[in-house]
């Protein structure tokens, strides 16, 4: 069987997979978010923290549980790092530098994983089960309850109310994410993943000395980094490393986990709006980004480009045998499409056009599908706006779901479209200009290779459009681990995830306080497949108008020059 054969039968039974979970998987979260009764163990939760779980809160009330919960959860993963050295379970580690303890509390609380550390020689287990793993879930839990406020913004009128921010939380880890996590997590200790809590040990002597490994919870962090939509590696390979992601099959599982919320939730989106159609049209449009990536993705990297190439049947440099180029394509895609930011592959070692594939991805807001609960709020105010370019055409007040698209909804969706680019492209600038971020380059234009310049340019911006999309992955040629780095891309973490969501939950109170208004025949039909396209349309002008000169100087002037 040929590579590129295998490559699409892999993208085509995990489709099946997806197709097969997304009817029931999409209901039964609408049931989670729809239900008045909790669960025992949500009730002993909720008087732990002191939350009363009936409360309908308005959008200002919900943000501040979203942004108190969050700052407390910084707090503490900074404090549980820069004790690491006087914790039990640490494995001898020292303490986390204060930048990078900062660094990466804003990474996992903000559900983008960017890490600047090597996994296996920095933090022990304490960190990785108490602090990372826990941040996982709840990051996690958080995106889900911005997106279903959205929604009750959309399904709710004459009211300012959009559900209980805690009741949210807790049900989304209680009956969403931990139940798939434990069927999962067995699943990828049955393929070869560890799952212990063994310490440092010596494996062997090799040239230039021994090698070491240490065990870990791994699986059970493995698979909740992916469906959590995360991308933290508990080892600095991260789904590279045998003992995360072991064979081809388990690969494709954890493609699968990452994809399974971000599309499952269109269904939830639908059913809570009581119009599944209105959930599959932002399906397909979700769908026809991500095939085509992923398309064009296995183009690139597949395509014979000078004999090297032709001799090892594609772009195997940085790629894992045992995944191929097919493999490694789709995860690269599936986590760049999604604030994941898991690799199986090195990037940096992508073709110029792969890796701005990858770019681009990030650059679109991780909305095809997204994060989890990111991705389905960024395609609905992708939406809004398309909706608003249909009425400026035909001169009409704009209107989605029964909702007016008036002056207040446009602004506050501008400034969710505007946030993250000015985040990426401002600290991206001043990174290049600046006399000492530069030297972290490995790629710079002194290098006698041809491209390389654009090479050492794009590991910036790569690194700040991770950062800001909260997505995590990196071209790994960057020297992250400095004090500008470490502070600078921290700071673009925390805002690029709640500064939209400030946008996100103001949105969702206007139109909640709106008095519907009924469909009539000038009406946008906004679940026909005439919108789906429009919708994709406007996705890719915005992002290609925001960022094709910043990728004229890196990807695309490095695939010119190869």
């Amino acid at each position: 069987m040929s590579s590129v054969l295998a490559g699409v039968l892999q993208l085509l039974a995990l489709i099946v997979a997806l197709a097969l979970v997304h009817r029931p998987l999409g209901d039964y979260m609408a049931r989670v978010y729809s239900s008045d009764r909790h669960l025992r163990v949500e009730k002993w939760i909720y008087k732990a923290i002191g939350a009363n779980p009936n409360t309908e809160m308005r959008w200002p009330s919900y943000l501040r549980g979203v942004l108190a919960f969050s700052a407390v959860s910084v707090l503490f993963l900074y404090l549980l790092q820069r004790l690491q050295g006087v914790l039990p379970g640490s494995l001898g580690f020292r303490s986390i530098d204060p930048d990078q303890a900062f660094n990466t509390a804003a990474s996992f609380v903000s559900n983008t994983n960017w890490q600047s550390y090597y996994g296996e020689q920095a933090m022990g287990h304490v960190v990785q089960t108490g602090g990372l793993a826990v941040q996982n879930f709840v990051s996690a839990a958080v995106g889900i309850s911005v997106a279903v406020a959205l929604v009750r913004g959309f399904a709710r009128g004459r009211t300012g109310e959009l559900g209980n921010f805690w009741a949210d939380l807790v049900r989304g880890v209680v009956r969403i994410l931990l139940p798939i996590s434990v069927v999962g997590a067995i699943l990828l200790v049955s393929m070869g993943a560890i799952q212990n809590f063994a310490g440092i040990h010596d494996v062997g002597q090799f040239t230039g000395g021994s090698q070491q490994w240490n065990g870990g919870a791994v699986a059970s962090q493995e698979v909740i980094k992916e469906l959590g939509t995360n991308g933290g590696g508990y080892f600095n390979a991260n789904s590279a490393h045998p003992f995360e992601n072991p064979n081809p099959l388990s690969n494709l599982l954890e493609i699968f986990l990452i994809l399974l919320i971000p599309l499952s939730i269109t269904r939830t989106f639908g059913r809570m709006v009581g119009n599944v159609r209105q959930g599959y049209a932002i399906l397909g449009t979700m769908a026809l980004i991500w095939i085509g990536f992923t398309a064009l993705m296995m183009w690139t990297e597949f395509a014979h480009q000078g004999p090297a190439f032709q001799e090892a049947g594609g772009a195997f440099e940085g790629k894992e045998v045992r995944f191929g180029i097919g493999g490694s394509s789709i995860f690269a895609v599936a986590t760049t499409l999604t604030s994941t930011g898991a690799v199986n592959s090195f990037l940096s070692s992508f073709t110029g056009y792969g890796g701005g594939i990858a770019m681009l991805g990030m650059q679109l807001g991780e909305i095809a599908p997204g994060g989890v609960g990111s991705g389905l709020y960024g395609m609905l105010i992708m939406a809004i706006i398309a909706v608003f370019i249909a009425g400026l055409m035909v001169g009409r007040t704009p209107e989605y779901l029964g909702k007016k698209i008036g002056t207040r909804e446009i602004k506050l969706a501008a400034c969710y479209i505007l946030v993250t680019p000015a985040l990426v492209l401002t600290f991206t600038a001043l990174a290049v200009a600046l006399p000492t971020p530069p030297d972290s380059m490995t790629n710079t234009a002194a290098n006698a290779v041809a491209g390389s310049g654009a090479h050492g340019f794009s590991e910036i911006l790569y690194a700040y459009t991770s950062g800001a999309n909260n997505n995590g992955s990196a071209f790994a040629g960057l020297n992250a681990d400095t004090q500008w780095y470490n502070t600078t891309i921290g700071l673009a973490m925390l805002l690029g995830r709640f500064l939209p969501m400030v946008f996100v939950l103001a949105l969702a109170g206007s139109l909640a306080e709106q008095k519907p208004v009924p469909a009539t025949a000038g009406t946008l039909r906004t679940e026909k497949p005439l919108f789906t396209g429009l919708l994709v349309g406007t996705i890719l002008i915005i992002t290609g108008l925001t960022y094709f000169p910043a990728l004229a100087l890196g990807p695309l002037a490095e695939g010119l020059a190869s």
